[in-house]
């Protein structure tokens, strides 16, 4: 059996993705690709799904199967092992729980990151102290300190991915409860928070917008969810929802259309990012 692991890279996936295009293209279904790895069907489900990971000698043998020229072959097989090799990520997999791991992957390939936040400050944009305060006010149970400091890390890691070559284009709208909420009762926590939301606001790829009370109910008061776009033709794009132990991933296109929808009604809706960071400057003097 194909090895299973916590959860994809994006390079799996596509390669997934890409291996099931092959097998259709040679007019195979799954139950002839098994035969050829001597394996149930449900195994190619599950690699061309990214549910395991792909075996190299299995990809050599369905390639052969479905009549891949050699040059192109190797150039697949090359894809693959650098796919297989574990996400940065993959480091704090003693508190990263594997609904999130696969959230992490997209983000970093994604190219386009659209975000509704009526709670928090996203993860990529908060201090050390506010992502420790909250994750401290929402621990649940026996949480370590220890723990809480690698989910500290881990977040503080993930933000190098709005400044490093290529960055994606990181567009956000939070609610004015996010920055109304007291948090961990010291307003310097929050102040900080506030200085580094218009530290990034400065970034060519990032633009903020904020839902202000007086503009009234709008779409997304329903719950968080970020949008994925993506570069690479194989992967559609994408919604993420969380809820309290866990995640879903959506990528039928009626649902993506519909969040999207949403969200560019919200994004009319609240203020304009210059009008934004007048707000945050505002909220700043408060403190």
């Amino acid at each position: 059996m194909s090895e299973p692991r916590s959860a994809p890279t994006v390079g799996q996936v596509v390669l997934g993705k890409r291996l099931q295009e092959l097998r259709e293209a040679a007019g195979l279904r799954r139950e002839e690709a098994a035969r050829v790895l001597r394996v149930a069907p449900a195994t190619i489900r599950r690699m061309e799904t990214a549910e395991v990971a792909l075996k190299i000698p299995y990809v050599q043998l369905l390639l052969a199967a479905y009549g891949v020229p050699a040059q192109e072959a190797e150039g697949f097989i090359q894809l693959a092992e650098e796919a297989n090799r574990p996400g940065w990520w993959q480091r704090f997999h003693d508190v990263l729980p594997n609904w999130f791991s696969m959230y992490v992957s997209l983000e970093g390939a994604a190219s386009v990151i659209r975000a509704y936040e009526p709670q928090f400050v996203p993860g990529l944009l908060q201090t050390e102290e506010y992502a420790r305060a909250i994750l401290r006010g929402g621990a649940v149970g026996q949480i370590r300190h220890d723990d809480i400091e690698r989910h500290v890390a881990l977040r503080m890691e993930r933000q190098s991915l709005l400044t490093r070559p290529e960055a994606p284009r990181f567009w956000v709208i939070m609610d004015e409860t996010v920055l109304r909420r007291p948090v961990a009762g010291d307003p310097a926590i929050m102040r900080g928070q506030i200085d580094r939301l218009l530290q990034a606001a400065e970034l060519t790829n990032v633009t903020l917008q904020l839902a202000e009370f007086a503009s009234g109910h709008h779409p997304g008061t329903y719950g968080p969810f970020v949008l994925f776009r993506f570069a690479v033709p194989e992967l559609p794009d994408m919604v993420y929802s969380e809820y309290l132990t866990g995640a879903v991933y959506l990528d039928a296109p009626p649902e993506v259309a519909t969040h999207l929808e949403v969200m560019d009604r919200m994004a009319a809706q609240a203020a304009t990012a210059h009008r934004t960071k007048e707000i945050l400057r505002d909220l700043r003097k408060e403190l």
